[in-house]
């Protein structure tokens, strides 16, 4: 099918399956591995566009399912579609239909997706022509097909199956509808559970669709990480190299770099707005909940090794080592100095609290996977993942599930 993006290999990990490349979208080029953050209903909980913006971020999430209910489609195509309704002038991948939240009030058939409208009661029906529509008005660079989306720990293994086939048939579905594929990518989305044999069916007859990008689907769903990693490792494995590959709802730092070492490249995640609305700053020693009363008097930055606004002294610049640097403009002063004991005071009491936090964590994120793609290119990302987890596991006992699953990759985070 035709394609909106150009996916271009940049280098390849000799030890590992981590892949640095860059994507060239409608709306500007991304450089992966790639985490985005989630802008659910057309905003970034807390951040203007322009802060999102000015911390890297060149790629974000909005949610189909709540952009369809409001402001809805005719407002949507009245206003020529989300990135002006948002003030967003860089790209959009919208998903995130919510039938897993919704089965309690939805019923699944080969139609659709049957629920009742959350805001009125209303009976709604969600087909994959519609959610493809509704995406077309949205105006997203990357779209995602309408999938039959199972938990993960389901023991039900013939409904396991059955959404399965039936989000291939509805990858074919979407297909058809698509309006825009000029300027719209479309993405298809690998399901099956923790079943790898179903991944493997699954990606065998999705690849054949030609869709311009690749998405692992239903994870993140309470799995154990163990279970994960193998899903991980096994679609990757059968996913074309000159298509982006994208693990949905993966945000935890861990996470991401031993996902990007088992060869994906994108990713995206609430959690690090989330959390930081309870006062938790992601940082290089792990997360720190800066609520608690040991940090009321502290007067050093919330992360001294970050380089976002909120850690970088009063009127520093970004360093060149920035993914947020900007050559035209690189004195623009942006440090701001806030310290630990000024969020501590903030947290509890002011919305600001929430927000510095929210523009570091983003930062902080969108950073480490700009080291990880240089580390890739240098030919270190082995090394660079060890430090990271020595880091973070300064005791020097790491999680065996991240032990197990480098180590099906070639790296061992205990080898000297």
């Amino acid at each position: 099918m035709p394609s909106a993006l150009t996916f271009d290999l940049v280098a390849k990990c000799s030890t590992t399956k981590a892949r640095a490349a860059t994507l060239k979208l409608p709306h500007g080029t991304v450089q992966t591995p790639l985490y985005m953050p989630v802008a659910t209903q057309a905003s970034l909980k807390g951040l203007t566009a322009e802060q999102l913006e000015s911390v890297g971020c060149r790629l974000c999430l909005n949610n189909t399912y709540h952009l369809g209910l409001k402001p809805g489609q005719k407002v949507l195509d009245e206003m020529g579609g989300a990135h002006k309704l948002q003030g967003w002038n860089w790209n959009i991948l919208t998903g995130k239909f919510q039938i897993v939240s919704l089965l309690e009030l939805a019923t699944v058939t080969e139609d659709g997706v049957r629920f009742l409208s959350p805001h009125d009661g209303t009976p709604m029906l969600l087909t994959p022509e519609a959610s493809i529509s509704l995406q077309n008005s949205i105006g997203s660079d990357i779209l995602m097909q309408l999938d039959d989306v199972i938990v993960t720990t389901s023991q039900d293994h013939e409904r396991m199956r059955e959404a399965m086939y039936r989000s291939i048939r509805w990858l074919d579905r979407c297909i058809a509808a698509h309006k825009n594929p000029e300027t719209q990518n479309l993405f298809c989305i690998i399901q099956g559970g923790l079943d790898l044999d179903m991944r493997r069916e699954c990606c065998e007859e999705m690849v054949k669709r030609g869709t311009p990008g690749i998405a692992i689907g239903g994870l993140s769903g309470g799995e154990e990480k163990v279970s994960y990693c193998q899903v991980v490792d096994t679609c990757t494995g059968l996913l074309p190299e000159g298509k982006p590959r994208y693990v949905m709802g993966v945000g935890y730092p861990e996470d991401l770099l031993v996902s990007v070492a088992l060869g994906a490249d994108m990713f995206d995640c609430v959690w690090a707005t989330r959390t930081a609305r309870f006062g938790n700053a992601i940082t290089s020693s792990g997360v720190l909940n800066l609520r608690q009363s040991a940090f009321s008097e502290s007067l050093s930055p919330v992360d001294p090794t970050c380089t976002c606004p909120i850690c970088l002294p009063t009127g520093a610049p970004y360093p060149s080592t920035s993914h947020a640097y900007d050559p035209r403009n690189p004195d623009n002063p942006v440090g701001l100095g806030i310290t630990k004991a000024l969020i501590h005071h903030l947290a509890a009491k002011e919305t600001a609290g929430a927000h510095l936090l929210t523009m570091h964590n983003v930062y902080w994120l969108l950073q480490m996977m700009h080291e990880a793609r240089g580390a890739i290119i240098k030919g270190e990302f082995p090394g660079y993942l060890s430090k990271r987890f020595q880091w973070w596991y300064p005791e020097g006992v790491y999680p065996e599930w991240a032990v197990g699953a480098l180590r099906r990759v070639g790296l061992d985070l205990y080898e000297k």
